[in-house]
């Protein structure tokens, strides 16, 4: 149930991206407007600063752009600010993009007035060490829809959603627990993970396994059979659960079943972890994340000895309880006793001098009694 409520919730906010790249064909397209609906569309999210861990107001999108019909960038705002003329670029050319490698641009041209184009999660790799550093991941998912005048096609306008607002329905979430935590221990088992469409972990307790791009512009290949090896000593082990049946068969099932659109729960190993898993399909669609499976799933993992040990815990606790509860039941049954009896025998000694005060003094004594009409009767 959490993660069909956890991906209903997903659903709901990549929703209400859809409508906000909508909205902002309808603005007037100028830099001071488009750098307010940057200023003012945000979103708490929670961050760590010199080990203090508080939320903070952040943009919900890292750039927005206007495009022309050509793909050149005529008005750009990115981290709130403007970009200067100088500066714009022709994205029509993908290795002109912020990741080098974005064809955002000739895939929304093909789209027809109102449809969407939704991007992969997109974002400069983060390596086992980096992240054993301190590092994290940084991504977008890029939101774009055509533009139209009297010719025809006009251009592009182009959201790039800050993907931590996405992976924070995650990343703060321990299956077992129902108090959020900062950020879950990938050792311990239990955590939740986001899945895409294509089979791709896109958020999880440990960056290194959420798919992306070198600096060059190539995506860095997700951990196979053949490459597994090699790709884990260097840092890289990209996963995307389609091609993880050398690790449990059981990976690619969950993956197949939650792109069919279903829900469920299986039972798989991963990293010395058996474990439970209980999925569910986020349901937002668009041409690139279609029915029935939409933009991905939900998973949430719990690992079996903890599941177990936490089982025992529990049971423990009730046993516990439930022994307290009948000391305590035995022991206020006795003082009701106790006090009932003191209650009757408070009562009883009240009727005994109720009775003493009525009878006169001397008439429970032995004397003459003159009884007159038996003596009448017997002559």
């Amino acid at each position: 149930m959490r993660a069909v409520n956890t991906a209903d919730e997903v659903s709901n906010f990549l929703t209400e991206r859809k409508k906000d790249i909508l909205i902002a064909t309808i603005i007037p397209a100028s830099e001071p407007v488009f750098k307010k609906f940057v200023n003012e569309n945000r979103k708490n999210i929670w961050v760590k600063e010199k080990d203090i861990i508080r939320q903070v107001s952040a943009p919900l999108y890292t750039e927005m752009s206007l495009i022309d019909k050509n793909g050149n960038e005529r008005i750009k705002i990115a981290n709130g600010e403007i970009v200067s003329g100088t500066k714009l670029v022709n994205v029509g050319n993908p290795s002109n993009t912020t990741y080098r490698n974005e064809d955002y641009f000739a895939k929304t041209k093909k789209l027809n007035k109102g449809e969407v184009h939704v991007s992969p999660v997109t974002g400069w790799y983060v390596d086992r060490s980096a992240f054993e550093k301190g590092k994290r991941f940084a991504g977008i998912v890029r939101f774009a829809t055509p533009l139209f005048g009297q010719e025809g096609f006009a251009g592009i306008i182009s959201l790039a959603l800050d993907f931590r607002h996405i992976a924070g329905y995650t990343d703060h979430i321990i299956p077992t627990q129902a108090a959020p935590v900062f950020e879950a221990d990938a050792a311990t088992g239990n955590y939740a993970y986001m899945v895409d469409h294509e089979g791709y972990v896109i958020s999880h307790p440990g960056d290194y396994h959420i798919r992306g791009i070198r600096a060059n512009g190539t995506p860095v290949p997700a951990l196979t059979q053949a490459n597994s090896t090699e790709l884990t000593k260097k840092g890289e082990e990209v996963l995307n659960l389609n091609l993880l049946s050398f690790m449990d068969p059981n990976l690619p099932e969950v993956a197949r079943d939650a792109a069919a659109g279903k829900s469920g729960i299986k039972m798989y190993k991963f990293a010395g972890h058996t474990k439970f898993v209980a999925y569910a399909p986020i349901r937002f669609f668009t041409k690139d994340t279609p029915e029935p499976g939409g933009f991905g799933w939900i998973g949430m993992g719990v690992d079996v000895d903890k599941f177990n040990e936490l089982a025992v815990k529990t049971a423990q606790n009730i046993d516990k309880e439930a022994k307290a509860w009948t000391t305590t039941i035995i022991l206020i049954l006795t003082i009701s006793v106790i006090i009932l009896f003191l209650i009757l025998a408070l009562l009883a000694r009240g009727i005994s001098r109720s009775i003493d005060a009525e009878v006169p003094k001397g008439s429970e004594g032995e004397g003459y009694f003159n009884d007159d009409e038996n003596e009448d009767d017997n002559k």
